[in-house]
C-alpha cells in the first residue's frame, strides 16, 4: 500500500490491541494471543509500546521491557502491506528515543537467523550481534541471533540518531 497519510508513532493503547494483534497473526508464525497485549499494557510495568499510524490506521507496533537498564525488544512489526516505507525506521527510533528517555543504557533483541531484512534495519541503528540463542524459536527450532547496541550515550549512537532523524524529517 502507498504511504497516503502522515505516519504517526504513539503509545499503544487497549484499543489498539484487535489491530495489532492482526498485525501479529499476518506477521509471525506463532503470534501472541490478542490476551498478551492486553496483560502487558494493563499489568506490565517494564513494559512500553507503541503504533505506528497511518491516520485512524494501526499499520505497525513495537515494544519493549526495560530491566535495570536495558531495554528489550519484545516485539516489533509491519503489516505487510506497509512494509518498505520506512515505518519501521520510525518506530525503531522512537524505541531508541523512549529508551533513552526512560533511562536505559543500552538495548538488546533477539531476531531470527533468517531475517535478514530485520537485521539490516538493526544493523542501520547501531546494533551489534552479540551472540546466538540455539534453537530459540520453538515454532521450527531456528536460531535467534541476539543484538546489541553500544552504550546509547556513546557519540556514534548519537550520531546514527540525528541521521535518522533527519532522515525522516526529509
Amino acid at each position: 500500500m502507498a504511504l497516503t497519510a502522515r505516519v504517526v508513532v504513539e503509545p499503544m493503547r487497549i484499543e489498539d490491541v484487535p489491530a495489532v494483534h492482526e498485525i501479529e497473526r499476518l506477521s509471525f508464525r506463532t503470534p501472541w494471543p490478542s490476551y498478551a497485549f492486553e496483560q502487558e499494557l494493563r499489568g506490565n510495568r517494564l513494559a512500553r509500546y507503541v503504533v505506528a499510524r497511518a491516520g485512524d490506521t494501526v499499520v505497525g507496533f513495537a515494544g519493549i521491557w526495560v530491566m535495570v537498564d536495558d531495554a528489550h525488544i519484545t516485539t516489533f512489526s509491519v503489516h505487510p502491506d506497509w512494509r518498505r516505507q520506512g515505518i519501521g525506521r520510525q518506530l525503531l527510533l522512537n524505541l531508541v528515543e523512549l529508551s533513552i528517555a526512560i533511562g536505559a543504557r543500552r538495548m538488546t533483541l533477539e531476531v531470527r537467523d533468517s531475517n535478514e531484512a530485520a537485521q539490516a534495519l538493526y544493523r542501520s541503528f547501531g546494533f551489534e550481534e552479540a551472540g546466538r540463542r540455539p534453537r530459540y524459536y520453538s515454532d521450527d527450532g531456528e536460531d535467534a541471533v541476539v543484538m546489541t547496541t553500544p552504550a546509547l550515550s556513546d557519540p556514534r549512537m548519537r550520531r546514527v540518531l540525528a541521521a535518522e532523524r533527519r532522515r525522516l524529517a526529509g
